[in-house]
């Protein structure tokens, strides 16, 4: 691999030559959204889906981005291709471009909006992660309905990063969030799934949980393999600790298990068979949608 490109408002240049502008709104306030993307074998898994999620975003919070589905289609495949890359880890950011100083805009002002797309070799996460699952932490921040911005994939994740960084100085992977009224919500950069007698639970999407890629996969997975599935029941503190099973799921890094919540063990400290189930299946759909 050579040197690493973007793609930067229609053009592909190197990485190290792209800027924007210091008024971008996404820099000064944080209006972008975004969507991160797993490649394999030179394929982005469920393209399609994350432009639609991503599309989305843009209708409910206004942010008027000119780029559309097709271009940003086309943008992804020839980065990667420009990249030399075949396992690659993604990201379509879109904020709606400079704004002038002093002045907040509006819909018909303002220069063209500002489109990135970054492509990066995969990390090689660690094996540990799947073979002897995590420890997650459970953070004091909460989700709150009212707040437009939880449940989508925008700039505004500095919490998200803070919490983040609260797991890790704990020797955690993860921080764990609940609502303001204690329902379970998800991680900082995950959908959380729990196992409870048997059928697999996860957070209604309008707890407000991200419509994450992956937890529809894991979802529509439970379907073909006869697992009982629940996405519509509100879980508290109470199910969390009683599960047998947790695991996490996102784009890059799949299907995690999780074997402590802080001190609490979950089931008998490792990967539990329900999840290990669900890993094998979802490997396998990645590799049958991206061959």
């Amino acid at each position: 691999m050579g040197k690493e490109n973007v793609y930067l408002n229609g053009r592909i240049i190197p990485a190290d030559q792209a800027a924007i502008s210091i008024s971008d709104a996404g820099f000064l306030h944080g209006a972008s959204c975004f969507t991160t993307m797993l490649a394999h074998n030179g394929v982005v898994f469920r393209l399609d889906r994350h432009l639609e999620r991503l599309m989305d975003t843009v209708r409910l919070l206004s942010l008027r981005p000119d780029a559309t589905p097709e271009a940003l289609r086309g943008a992804t495949y020839n980065l990667l291709s420009a990249n030399e890359l075949k396992e690659a880890r993604l990201r379509i950011t879109l904020t709606p471009g400079s704004m002038p100083i002093g002045r907040a805009g509006g819909a018909e002002e303002g220069p063209a909006p500002t489109t990135v797309v970054t492509a990066s070799r995969l990390p090689e996460y660690p094996n540990s992660w799947y073979q002897q699952g995590i420890s997650v932490t459970v953070t004091s921040f909460k989700q709150s309905r009212g707040d437009p911005t939880f449940g989508c994939k925008t700039g505004c994740y500095f919490t998200r990063v803070l919490a983040r960084q609260e797991a890790a100085a704990k020797g955690a992977e993860e921080a764990i969030w609940y609502t303001a009224e204690n329902y379970l919500a998800e991680s900082c950069f995950c959908n959380v799934f729990l196992v409870l007698k048997g059928k697999v639970c996860t957070p209604p999407r309008d707890t407000p949980v991200l419509p994450g890629i992956v937890r529809a996969a894991v979802i529509e997975l439970c379907g073909e393999l006869k697992i009982d599935c629940d996405e519509e029941t509100p879980l508290t503190v109470r199910e969390m600790l009683a599960a047998e099973e947790i695991f996490l799921t996102s784009s890059t890094t799949g299907v995690r298990p999780v074997v402590h919540v802080e001190r609490h063990p979950v089931g008998d400290e490792q990967p539990g068979q329900v999840t290990r189930i669900i890993m094998s299946a979802y490997k396998e759909l990645v590799d049958k949608e991206c061959s």
